[in-house]
């Protein structure tokens, strides 16, 4: 009871009505009296066909039945299973209480009765076990209502129940022996199984051990494959379901029973090839199950990339090419959509695989005798389509054809020819007998007469696909000229100047018509900007020809400082700019680098400069680079809209200014705005180190300051008077620079928010402060250097007296020694002088003895000099140590050694035999 007065207060409160509230809630418990306590059966049918009633019209009998009728209603379906007419009644009761009421003219209800009914009821797994155990009832509507039930307590509590169906033995099994039920049943427990495999890997491996993907594809085919209605829709959402993100599923499919049945679903029949939009959305279904099979797997599953590449050339092998070109490329009949969504299978399916890529490069269209190759014909429909997002999607083709396949690009590369003027600009019909190359360059010159500038646009932007990280093709189709409309116009023009004249051209049109100009400047001039940007990469002689006309330079500059240009176009001159700077090789004045930063110091300011590439990387092209890879599944709810593709209304952009056109954020992928990052990153550090450290305009030579032979007086004087005001010269324009810098400082100070957007004083100052940081860290390390090394020279000074004390000592007991030795021998003269003697010959012993000391003072001494020779080389470091940091090392000598080892005044006295003492010292 407390439940039911916990309802009956919220029914008052959204309702306002407290006495309609009561009646409600007196009404549906006399039923539900009735129902329980009712002696007459056919009394407690009529009950319950009047409370299903009541309650499928009524929120307020919604929330009663909630709060009190649940407990009858599933003690009818647990103990009157006999009786099929009460549990149908009860069972469709049940689902008008979980089905929400729309009252579009009524007050807005902020309580929605039929959820809180589905969390009643879904939390009790017993009570989903019971409604799963009614699926084996032989009546037809206990089946159909129970399934209809299920579904309305998934959409409403989908996880809850997941998780209870899955606690229940057997209980998906139950769910998947309804596919084989009768049709209406079929199509229910379908509905069901879609909603309850999302994002359930789980429940979608126990599915399909029940072999979903055998049933799946029976009821395809009995449904009539892409011509078939919605049941087949609802196939293919579950099969989605069953294979996103789940690389096990994939592999069973890919192994059980292949990929033909899902293959055979894009074949176009009859003669006519009507599509309808059923059939519109069955295909779309398909091509994203296959874009599925593509990606392979979560990017965190270690077999990912193996399974993604055996799906696709199981996938090629299986021909489906050959549908996708036809329904993507041959079949201009079919939907936009269809075409597009089949024209990015392809890319997916070449992208990084280069059997794939060789396959596609093979493929011939048409019929004999008009067939031509699968890649002109997607070129066509670039150049030709008037629906922008057909165009980026076969752009799309291109870009994962040329991604890292240098073959691809030099055999593309290789057909670019020019072409006789006539030929260039022949009908448009006449486009079928051209060869890749001339009609991509027909499309690059097309617009000169036609005024066509989105057809060079789109040229340009399959040329930067070429283009991208080939040098050779960017020198061999810097080599290409071409010629001027009338032969006196002038010599052949190169390629890449016809580019930018028609980049000048896109944002001069406003002249003549504002509304159309608009519209070409936010997507016609970013995509010949990534051109320039692509060609110019690590390539000096596209600098160095684009450099070549000298009105380029300047339309750059006005192109980056262009107050009505958006911000993508600003920021992609830039580059081109910082390109000329960093890839510049040229040592002509006027044209080297160091001009260059030069002028974009004198009329842009390097603070505005930098700030264009902040801009640029905070702008939605650049932070929205990834929506072509995050698509939506096809579901009922979303199928329509993605069926039925538009093109972004140009009519409402087109007096918006300085907004970039959405494409771009397809246009200008990942891979192109890491290119921009790391140049940027480049460009900064460049133009930094040249603008702070200039070159030297005077060659500063000893031999130029002598006067030269021949050479007058007055020559002379002369001579050094130009080189003394070029050097005044030079020295005014150092200090225009450091004004420069200081009031660029100054107005950084000044303005808080500039600083933080990231300009160049915010870069000079971050690298100053970084310097001065590692200086001082430096410089303490050296005064602690320098403090150990005094400490080591002082004790190693202390070392070298003790052993100069020690030498002296050892000299004095040699010279003691010797002394001694000279008496002896004195002795023995007197003695040998006094006669004859028994004693032993004296001098025998004298000289051996005098042999055993000179031995002994010999090793002693050799050691003595090993030592002082290993500390004299270590005192002759130290010193040069002394020196490097500014010590004076005689000053601190001063003093050392003066009184050791000098002999006393009376030592060598009487000594001639001193040599070897002499040479120890």
């Amino acid at each position: 009871m407390d439940l039911m007065s916990g309802y009956k207060g919220v029914v008052g409160l959204v309702f306002g009505n407290e006495n309609s509230t009561s009646n409600e809630d007196s009404y549906v418990e006399r039923l539900l009296d009735r129902i329980s306590n009712g002696k007459l059966a056919e009394d407690r049918r009529t009950a319950i066909t009047e409370l299903q009633s009541v309650v499928a019209e009524s929120h307020a009998a919604q929330l009663a039945f909630g709060a009190m009728g649940f407990p009858v209603m599933l003690l009818v379906l647990k103990e009157e299973r006999d009786d099929a007419e009460m549990v149908r009644g009860a069972l469709e009761t049940l689902v008008s209480a979980l089905t929400p009421l729309n009252h579009a003219k009524g007050a807005k209800i902020e309580v929605q009765p039929a959820l809180m009914n589905t969390d009643l009821l879904s939390r009790e797994a017993e009570s989903i076990s019971l409604l799963l155990s009614l699926l084996s009832e032989d009546d037809f509507y206990v089946r159909y209502y129970t399934l209809q039930l299920l579904t309305a307590l998934l959409m409403n509590s989908t996880h809850r129940l997941q998780e209870a169906i899955l606690t229940i033995p057997r209980g998906i099994t139950r769910l998947m022996d309804m596919l084989m039920d009768r049709e209406v049943i079929r199509n229910e427990a379908l509905l069901l199984l879609t909603h309850l495999t999302r994002e359930a890997e789980e429940i979608q491996k126990i599915v399909v051990f029940e072999g979903a993907f055998e049933k799946i594809f029976s009821i395809i085919k009995e449904e009539g494959g892409s011509e078939g209605g919605v049941v087949v829709q609802d196939c293919l959402e579950l099969l989605n379901n069953l294979l996103r993100n789940n690389a096990s599923n994939q592999i069973l499919l890919r192994e059980t029973i292949g990929f033909d049945p899902l293959i055979s679903i894009l074949k176009l029949r009859g003669s006519s090839y009507s599509f309808t939009q059923q059939k519109t959305i069955n295909l779309l279904s398909v091509l994203e199950i296959i874009n599925l099979l593509i990606i392979g797997g979560r990017d965190a599953d270690p077999g990912k990339d193996m399974n993604k590449l055996t799906n696709k050339a199981t996938l090629v092998q299986k021909k489906v090419l050959d549908h996708l070109l036809m329904l993507g490329v041959e079949s201009q009949w079919a939907p936009i959509s269809v075409r597009c969504a089949a024209l990015r299978c392809i890319g997916d399916m070449i992208a990084g695989d280069q059997k794939n890529l060789d396959a596609l490069a093979s493929k011939v269209l048409g019929e004999e005798p008009q067939v031509e190759p699968a890649l002109n014909s997607i070129l066509r429909i670039i150049l030709r389509t008037s629906s922008m997002q057909e165009f980026i999607a076969a752009d799309y083709v291109f870009k994962c054809f040329c991604e890292k396949n240098v073959d691809g690009q030099t055999m593309l590369a290789s057909t670019l020819i020019p072409q006789p003027y006539s030929m260039t600009h022949a009908p448009l019909e006449e486009d079928v007998n051209m060869s890749f190359g001339s009609m991509l360059l027909r499309g690059l010159t097309l617009s000169e007469i036609d005024g066509d500038i989105q057809t060079c646009c789109r040229a340009a932007s399959v040329l930067s696909h070429v283009l991208k990280d080939n040098h050779q093709c960017k020198e061999r189709v810097l080599r290409i000229e071409l010629e001027p409309p009338m032969p006196s116009l002038g010599a052949p023009e190169p390629l890449m100047h016809r580019t930018v004249k028609y980049l000048a051209l896109a944002s001069s049109t406003k002249n003549n018509d504002i509304k159309s100009s608009t519209i070409d400047n936010l997507y016609v001039q970013p995509i010949i900007l990534k051109l320039l940007v692509t060609w110019l990469a690590d390539c000096p002689s596209a600098v160095h020809c684009f450099l070549d006309a000298r009105p380029h330079l300047t339309y750059l500059l006005e192109l980056v400082s262009h107050s009505a240009a958006t911000v993508c176009i600003r920021g992609l001159a830039a580059i081109i700019l910082g390109e000329c700077v960093i890839y510049n090789k040229s040592i002509e004045n006027g044209r080297d680098s160091f001009t260059i930063v030069d002028t974009i110091s004198q009329k842009v300011g390097l603070t505005s400069y930098f700030l264009k590439f902040d801009e640029m990387l905070r702008s939605l092209p650049f932070t929205n680079t990834d929506l072509v890879q995050h698509r939506k599944p096809v579901t009922r709810s979303t199928a329509a809209s993605m069926a039925e593709i538009e093109d972004v209304d140009e009519s409402d952009m087109s007096y918006q200014k300085n907004v970039d056109h959405p494409i771009l954020s397809s246009i200008l992928d990942i891979h192109f705005v890491n290119l921009i990052k790391s140049l940027e990153a480049e460009i900064r550090e460049h133009i930094v180190d040249a603008y702070s450290n200039p070159k030297s305009k005077v060659a500063v030579v000893p031999a130029d300051l002598e006067q030269k032979s021949g050479e007058s007086e007055g020559e002379y004087i002369k001579r050094l008077k130009s080189f003394v005001e070029k050097q005044c010269s030079e020295i005014l324009d150092l200090l225009g620079r450091n004004s420069i810098l200081a009031g660029d400082l100054v107005k950084t100070g000044s303005q808080p928010e500039q600083r933080v957007s990231g300009g160049s004083d915010r870069v000079q100052t971050e690298t100053l402060r970084r310097d001065l940081q590692e200086a001082s860290t430096r410089l303490e390390m050296l005064k602690a250097e320098k403090a150990k090394v005094e400490s080591e020279a002082t004790m190693y000074q202390n070392l070298a007296g003790k052993i100069e004390s020690d030498l002296k000592s050892l000299s004095d007991a040699y010279n003691s020694l010797e002394r001694i030795n000279f008496q002896l021998e004195q002795e023995v003269k007197s003695l040998k002088g006094g006669g004859s003697s028994t004693f032993p010959d004296v001098e025998a012993i004298k000289a051996e003895a005098r042999e055993e000391a000179q031995k002994e003072t010999e090793v002693e001494l050799n050691d003595l000099l090993v030592c002082l020779g290993q500390e004299q080389s270590k005192v002759e470091k130290l010193s040069g140590r002394l020196l490097e940091l500014g010590e004076d090392v005689d000053k601190l000598l001063v003093g050392i050694g003066d009184d050791v080892g000098m002999p006393e005044d009376g030592d060598d006295v009487g000594m001639p035999e001193d040599e070897d003492a002499d040479d120890t010292e």
